[in-house]
């Protein structure tokens, strides 16, 4: 497909990532009680006295009773506070029992199922052709956290990174986007109780600086990422309709559809190349149902069997789709073909070097994974083959001489 791709229209800095933490510990969320509802006039509430706990509580309540914990706090809202019962009928409220605050002790930062990406106002980002592999569902290194105002929470920083670094994180309303305000509020009493765990939480105020893109960051903590995901879906992934699925970097389980990984130049721009690939492929009626996956990893080199302590950074396409059955995953290879096809003739002024492809569908009985590298070679590849023969031929022209045996 011969597409023009023009980038003067669009700008060049990388766009902000939203996440937005989805549990809290709110007093007015039924699901936060054992019975399913906010406890009413006749209900003896019991928070148990070990566990700690942040409540935010944002309207007056009529209580018969009320065990607190040892170490927590409620939050009032202006107007909100609670009040004996006094033994008169109380609709919707005839039996009373004792209503228990659910644990939130495993609320847990790198669960990818309990954040949602958010534009910055706080909305549901709208669903699109775009999606993120598991190490990225959770906040990366250059995106911006919010917690809900007027909404209390905890969790769990567990993390076998040194430090989890974020570049914003919005509390009660307030942003917090520099390590002074960030180390401010890490005074507040609140914030034990909001976070705990061995992790180190700091700001940074600063977005990813590079053009080609920055990698999540969450590579050490993959396999808390996978733990949590599986934990939450039975604990296996789900077995996929094609025989030799793909592997994608960063996700849990494997996938069938395409994949490309592509070496880049320092003139790369990995934001006006998703903007691209949105408006000139992905928008395609014959792609409707692709899903695509687009960032910069880092993958670990090898020499001769040996794992190199050096990654090298890559971008990684990783391309999936609606079809069910035989046809799983062959609109995704389709796609992945026009991406190579258009490497191969646009490459260079798209900052890209070179470009290797992997499918895994359903379309076949063997299911194969195909590798197509991309049609352009590379100078670096040219230089190596000459190389090459220069050497073959200068042991040829020793054997003919005699002097190599």
């Amino acid at each position: 497909t011969g597409l023009n791709w023009f980038f003067c229209s669009l700008p060049a800095a990388t766009a902000a990532v939203y996440k937005q933490w989805i549990p809290n510990t709110n007093f007015e969320t039924a699901s936060n009680w054992d019975t399913g509802r906010v406890p009413c006039a006749s209900d003896v509430v019991h928070f148990e006295k070990d566990k700690v706990v942040s409540v935010f509580v944002r309207s007056p309540h009529v209580l018969t009773d009320m065990y607190l914990p040892l170490n927590g706090e409620l939050l009032l809202a202006a107007g909100a506070g609670f009040a004996a019962f006094d033994g008169s009928w109380d609709p919707g409220c005839d039996s009373g029992g004792t209503v228990r605050f659910a644990d939130a002790e495993h609320h847990a930062w790198f669960d990818p199922t309990l954040w949602q990406d958010v534009l910055p106002s706080g909305e549901l980002k709208p669903r699109g052709p775009i999606f993120s592999v598991d190490e990225e569902r959770v906040p990366c290194h250059y995106d911006d956290v919010i917690f809900q105002p007027e909404t209390s929470f905890r969790v769990n920083i567990d993390s076998s990174q040194p430090v989890i670094h974020v570049r914003s994180i919005s509390v009660m309303g307030q942003e917090l986007n520099t390590p002074a305000s960030w180390a401010g509020y890490l005074q507040d009493l609140s914030a034990p109780l909001q976070f705990h765990g061995n992790g180190t939480l700091e700001v940074t105020g600063t977005g990813c600086p590079d053009k080609s893109g920055c990698a999540c960051g969450n590579a050490l903590d993959g396999p808390r990422i996978c733990a949590a995901l599986l934990r939450a879906s039975g604990r296996q992934c789900p077995e996929p309709a094609c025989q030799s699925p793909l592997q994608p970097l960063g996700h849990c389980c494997g996938v069938c559809g395409a994949t490309i990984t592509l070496d880049f130049t320092p003139d790369f721009d990995l934001q006006k190349y998703q903007d691209r690939l949105v408006q000139e492929l992905l928008s395609q009626p014959k792609y409707a149902g692709v899903q695509m996956a687009i960032s910069k990893v880092h993958k670990a080199q090898s020499f001769l069997g040996i794992m190199s302590r050096s990654a090298a950074p890559l971008i990684q396409i990783v391309l999936i789709d609606d079809r069910a059955g035989l046809q799983t995953g062959t609109a995704a290879e389709q796609l992945a073909a026009d991406i190579m096809e258009n490497i191969a003739q646009h490459g260079e002024s798209l900052g890209i070097s070179s470009g290797k492809m992997e499918v895994a569908t359903g379309s076949t009985a063997s299911g194969q994974v195909g590798s197509h590298p991309v049609s352009r070679i590379t100078a670096g590849t040219v230089m190596g083959l000459l190389l090459s023969l220069l050497f073959l031929g200068g042991i040829l022209f020793l054997y003919r001489k005699g002097k190599l045996r």
